[in-house]
């Protein structure tokens, strides 16, 4: 059958379309059958259901009208009764459809504008389809494309088959980009949104310079050594952690190259941004140390509970530890995890002094001795009255000066302080109305129970309802920085594990679980560990 010149016409555009969207024939050809159906509704009547098909290879154009085998046809603009529809198929049965074919139609002006709003809609659509496909596996990627426009401070990209995105504080400060340059950024997100595909790059993120030095230190890029943290302050500083799975090769050499080529090539993508390569250390104090550099560190007190470290430097070194506006001592937090306290040694001396006497005033008030007695507990490292009242007998006699009967003068004393204060603390929490029964949760003191009592919470039921972050408090990293909320119990000697502990307790008390529930959780935890191990 020969074709004619319009059907071939029909195919030479769906081609070229199709070849300039990148999209498949087929999905322009669809695009292309669904505006006919269109016009050809809007002819025979918006109410017929009717099929466009066009032939991939002739170009040739088929209109039927889909016409529903029912008992007794009400609309015979859809509908057929079952007595004609066996009349032209034998096998016809109801809820089947006859195909009744409709003559070839010419387009008028509308109706021709009408099917190239559907053609452009569709292809559109495709196309986005085809972007985000191409698009969302390449998150993690750096690319390479054209500034094609600059707006109000975000660069919109052409990245060949797609338009990225890099708004205003994903860009270097400082950075002047124009028309037609080329960049290279960091693929960090892909969203499917109703105005098609966005695709967010970034020339700030951290990973952009991990991936900066993956291209540069082959190394890096066999797995030999592996980027363990990054902290960047955009344009002006970064610290990165590395660490090399082979002893014989030195990560820190090995990404600053030789005489700096390396390092180099990364600084000039980085417009000039200072970086220090700090090898990665499993011990923290190390790490935080290294971290610090290039100031020297004296010494370092690990709080492990809250995450926190003090660093003390000499006098001379501190302006350089913290760095300019804080700079060195905020990366250097935002590399290891760590809240970093830093202090001179004078300082230290000074804070250590307050903490001495303060001790030493708390022993003498409370155990109602003298200045010398208090001053010899304090330096040999006790910091409460508890750890007097129910420490080994022969910890408080060891101590130079103190004999046998001392020690048990000194344990009785504080014996007596707190039965008083815990006396005094239960004549408190019953004024604020705390029931007795709190009291049976193993752990809880009279002053646990005053706190929970100012904060309004007085019976088992109140304290079930509790959270163990209402309890020990909590902690939220923030742009490097923790911010600390206090609990009910931050005051008191009490761990997250001994809070979720009284919790479950007080639900058992008050009836909201069983000891059933609770030996099923645990078996569920068991299980999840057992698979994570796995």
């Amino acid at each position: 059958m020969a074709v004619s010149a319009n059907r071939l016409e029909l195919l030479q555009i769906a081609d070229a379309v199709a070849r300039e969207k990148v999209i498949d024939r087929e999905i322009v050809l669809a695009a292309m059958a669904d505006a006919i159906q269109k016009a050809a509704r809007s002819r025979y009547g918006t109410e017929s259901n009717i099929r466009a098909d066009i032939n991939p290879k002739t170009g040739e154009i088929r209109l039927q009208r889909l016409l529903e085998v029912v008992d007794k046809a009400e609309d015979y603009s859809t509908q057929i009764p079952l007595e004609l529809a066996r009349d032209r198929n034998p096998d016809a049965a109801l809820g089947d459809f006859i195909a009744d074919p409709l003559p070839p139609m010419d387009f008028g002006r509308i109706a021709a504008q009408s099917a190239k709003q559907v053609i452009v809609q569709k292809v559109r659509e495709a196309e986005r389809d085809r972007q985000f496909d191409e698009f969302k596996d390449r998150t993690g990627e750096i690319v390479n494309g054209t500034v094609k426009r600059v707006e109000y401070g975000n660069v919109i990209v052409d990245l060949g088959r797609g338009e990225g995105i890099i708004r205003r504080d994903e860009m270097i400060p400082r950075e002047n980009v124009r028309y037609g340059d080329r960049v290279r950024a960091y693929v960090y997100d892909v969203r499917r949104e109703q105005r098609g595909p966005q695709i967010f790059l970034s020339r700030t993120h951290p990973q952009f310079m991990v991936k900066l030095f993956t291209m540069e230190v082959p190394e890096i890029y066999d797995g030999i050594i592996q980027v363990k943290s990054v902290a960047r302050d955009p344009g002006s500083r970064a610290k990165i952690a590395v660490i090399s799975n082979d002893s014989s090769i030195d990560p820190v050499g090995a990404c600053v190259g030789m005489r700096g080529s390396r390092v180099q090539a990364v600084v000039g993508e980085l417009q000039g941004e200072k970086i220090d390569i700090i090898p990665w250390s499993q011990d923290p104090a190390t790490f935080v140390v290294n971290a610090l550099q290039p100031a020297e560190v004296a010494k370092v007190v690990l709080d492990e509970d809250a995450e926190r470290i003090e660093v003390v430097v000499p006098d001379e070194q501190l302006s350089l530890a913290i760095g300019r506006r804080g700079q060195n001592v905020r990366l250097a937090s935002q590399l290891t995890g760590w809240d970093i306290d830093i202090m001179t040694e004078a300082e230290e001396s000074e804070r250590r002094q307050k903490e001495f006497n303060e001790r030493t005033n708390l022993f003498m008030d409370s155990l109602d001795v003298d200045e010398m007695v208090g001053q010899v507990l304090a330096s040999e490292g006790f910091a409460a009255v508890e750890e007097l009242a129910y420490v080994d007998l022969d910890e408080i006699s060891s101590i130079d000066g103190f004999d046998e009967e001392t020690a048990q003068e000194i344990q009785q004393r504080a014996r007596e302080f707190l039965e008083r204060l815990e006396a005094e603390m239960d004549e408190k929490r019953k004024a604020l109305g705390v029931q007795d029964e709190l009291r049976e949760i193993d752990g809880m003191t009279a002053q646990m129970m005053v706190a929970l009592g100012e904060d309004g919470i007085k019976t088992i039921e109140d304290f079930a309802g509790c959270a163990a972050d209402d309890l020990v408090g909590w902690s939220e990293r923030k742009n490097g920085e923790t911010k600390k909320f206090e609990g009910l119990f931050s005051k008191f000697d009490v761990s997250r594990v001994e809070a979720e502990q009284m919790i479950v307790q007080a639900r058992l008390s008050a009836g909201w679980i069983t000891e059933e529930d609770l030996a099923k959780g645990t078996e569920e935890v068991t299980e999840a560990e057992a698979e994570q191990e796995a």
